[in-house]
């Protein structure tokens, strides 16, 4: 990925990386100081922000793993692999040292500085019109929110920094914020972003305001506040989005950025040395099913054999090898680089945007909507429609449904989590699954530990319970 701009940053030194669907300029490296003084330098600031998301510890490879792999919905074929970096999370046996884990802070934090430095430069900027300034504004404030989103759903409280950092010294001794205080910084980006955003952009991977307006609902949803999520889940409807007809074609590398797409992350193959490609390909496919892949995060059979035979997605979705080993066909071999893929990672679409729905109108005994909601994903699926009226057996078919549809996109283990059904479901999994007899959840597994390295570095940040 290219190296655009390089700057002392909030805990540490770093390299921005950009999409050449964002049609980025490669530049010398520069020191953040002597630059950002034209629209040109702000807009090379801007697509190192969207590509920080393809950094190994955000869209590459972190969201992924940490949002299924401590799930029912995908196992680690060879925990072995990779120093157990995965397998720990299969096995709920995670250390503060798992690099994973440690790139997950430090990648976010990266794009989150650097969001910071063009929000707190652009102002000044005098070759910008003030329409171009409001919708990187609002593309801005979308992406810290996102990353800060995933970083308090991972960690719980963590430190809030939404100023630019000019001196990394300001913030030693900052203790980690209350993750209530970093969701209401969240929901207030996001609602600014909404104001902000156009509702459609001629470039690919561009933030829009559908964007904004459903990972809002999603950070509403999680802590509970459905009529307000749903508030801003059924604005997004009337943009345009579709869910297409055919459920092969949401993956199909030739049919990237299609009408149910809301917003995902840019991964191309061959480009600038095979470096804009992703390794997920690599790091998630069976073990022997091609040179080189290492078998982690693998759908578990399980998930496989929920899908009815009638259900369009299960061929479409999973695969199997030869030997029966599930595989995801989120997921495309596009070079015969491996560890250069070409998949985008799909961050929300309107699958999803709909079953959030069906939560939100269930959770306020709207049955009749809830159904109707539930029911435009099974019809899509080729599968039986429901009309239930119990509260209880409507929020399972979500569940289920969320599952089935969205089964290797990173969403599972934090549906658990948002459920208050984790600690129970993954003990039910480990009881009835050979090889899991040393596994074992508790509560306090719901977050990740801290990396040992931040707290090494600032003994005011200090280690998540239990760790």
């Amino acid at each position: 990925m290219k190296k655009i701009i390089t700057t002392a940053v909030f805990l540490g030194i770093f390299t921005s990386c950009s999409s050449d669907l964002l049609d980025v300029n490669p530049e010398a490296q520069k020191v953040s100081s002597q630059f950002y003084k034209t629209a040109a330098e702000i807009e090379q600031g801007i697509n190192s922000v969207y590509g920080s998301l393809q950094y190994t510890g955000q869209y590459q490879l972190g969201m992924p793993a940490l949002g299924e792999l401590p799930s029912d919905n995908t196992y680690d074929e060879v925990p072995a692999n990779d120093s157990f970096t995965y397998g720990e999370m299969d096995y709920f046996t995670i250390q503060p040292n798992n690099s994973l884990i440690a790139s997950t802070w430090k990648d976010n934090y990266i794009g989150i500085q650097q969001a910071n430095i063009i929000l707190t430069r652009m102002g000044a900027i005098p070759d910008m019109t003030e329409a171009l300034k409001n919708t990187r504004t609002g593309e801005m404030k979308f992406l810290r929110a996102l990353m800060y989103f995933n970083l308090v759903r991972v960690f719980g409280d963590v430190p809030l920094v939404l100023k630019e950092t000019t001196n990394v010294n300001d913030y030693f001794g900052q203790p980690r914020t209350p993750a209530a205080e970093v969701y209401k910084a969240i929901e207030a980006d996001l609602k600014d972003a909404i104001g902000f955003l156009p509702a459609t952009t001629v470039q690919k991977g561009r933030v829009t305001k559908g964007a904004a307006l459903g990972i809002l609902g999603k950070v509403l949803l999680t802590q509970k506040k459905y009529a307000e999520s749903l508030s801003y889940l059924s604005q997004i409807e009337p943009l345009g989005y579709q869910l297409l007809a055919d459920v092969s074609k949401i993956f199909d590398v030739n049919n990237k950025n299609n009408a149910e797409i809301i917003f995902d992350v840019q991964f191309a193959s061959g480009l600038n040395g095979n470096s804009e490609g992703s390794t997920a390909y690599q790091m998630f496919s069976p073990s022997g099913s091609v040179s080189g892949a290492k078998g982690h995060n693998l759908p578990t059979k399980k998930v496989y054999n929920l899908y009815s035979s009638a259900d369009a997605r299960r061929s479409a979705y999973i695969g199997l090898t030869s030997n029966g080993v599930p595989f995801s066909k989120k997921l495309v071999k596009t070079s015969n680089t491996i560890a250069d893929g070409g998949s985008n990672f799909v961050v929300l679409r309107l699958a999803d945007v709909y079953l959030m729905m069906a939560e939100c109108y269930t959770e306020q005994n709207d049955f009749l909507n809830a159904n109707i909601y539930v029911n435009k994903i099974k019809s899509r699926a080729g599968i039986p429609t429901v009309n239930l009226s119990a509260k209880d057996l409507l929020l399972s078919e979500i569940d289920r449904e969320r599952r089935l549809e969205l089964v290797g996109e990173g969403h599972r283990w934090f549906d658990l989590v948002r459920t208050g059904q984790a600690v129970s479901v993954m003990t039910s999994y480990f009881n009835n699954n050979p090889g899991y007899s040393t596994a074992k959840i508790d509560a306090h597994n719901l977050l990740m530990p801290v990396p040992q390295g931040q707290i090494n570095t600032d003994p005011a940040i200090k280690q998540n319970p239990g760790y």
